[in-house]
Parts: C-alpha cells; structure tokens; sequence
C-alpha cells in the first residue's frame, strides 16, 4: 500500500467510504463523486498503479466480483444497462487500479441521494 494514495487509505479504514462489499484482496464502494445513481467501484486492497502492474489472478477476481455487484445494481436499482470501465494513463484520476461499474453510463441519472443508493444496495 502506499502512503499518500487515497484508495490505499480507504483499504486501511483512514478515510470514510461506502462500503458495499469487502473481502481480503478487494473492497467494493460507491463512487464519491457518482456519474449516475449506483456508480461503483471495484478497488484492489493492494497498491497496483495501472493494468499492466496487477496480476492475472487479483485482476480476474475484481472482475468476478464486479459481475456480482452489477448484477446486483442492476436489479435494485432498475438499471437497464451497465458499463465496466478501467482507466489507464492520464485519464486515471486516481492512480489506483479500479474498475468503475458505471449503470446506464453516459445518461447522467441521478434520482437518488447517495445515502439512499446505499440504502438500496445494502438491503437483502
């Protein structure tokens, strides 16, 4: 992990986030600054840079989870499309390997508070 880069932090429990699923090699959040309702995160636990640092196997299991919780998203949410995006370079905000889960991507839709998107994801 590194010092100064915000996931890490988020991994180490420094800074607040919502969390809507961890294990031990990854955490699943909701985006703080979401594009639509439900916008997600999938953040490796472990300080990978970009794609070509990470792994095959860590790489492969961000990728099973965020089957998962897209799916999940989708449904709670009423979602009718869904889009899984990793940036790379200088369109990484972050540099942080994550994988964004972004519903009905490029439409903008924000009908809910983001306390609320929590609300609905957490619920059984």
């Amino acid at each position: 992990m590194k010092d100064d880069c915000l996931f890490c932090k988020i991994a180490r429990k420094e800074v607040d986030a919502n969390i809507l699923y961890e294990n031990n090699e990854l955490m699943v959040i909701l985006d703080a600054y979401p594009d639509s309702d439900g916008h997600t995160l999938v953040i490796p636990k472990k300080h990978y840079e970009d794609i070509y640092e990470i792994d095959m196997n860590t790489l492969n299991n961000i990728i099973t989870v965020g089957k998962k919780e897209a799916k999940k998203i989708m449904q709670k949410l009423d979602k009718k499309s869904l889009t899984f995006l990793i940036n790379y370079g200088d369109a990484q905000v972050i540099k942080h390997l994550h994988l964004h889960l972004l519903p009905n991507y490029g439409k903008n839709e924000h009908n809910y508070s983001k306390e609320e998107v929590y609300n609905i994801l957490m619920k059984d």
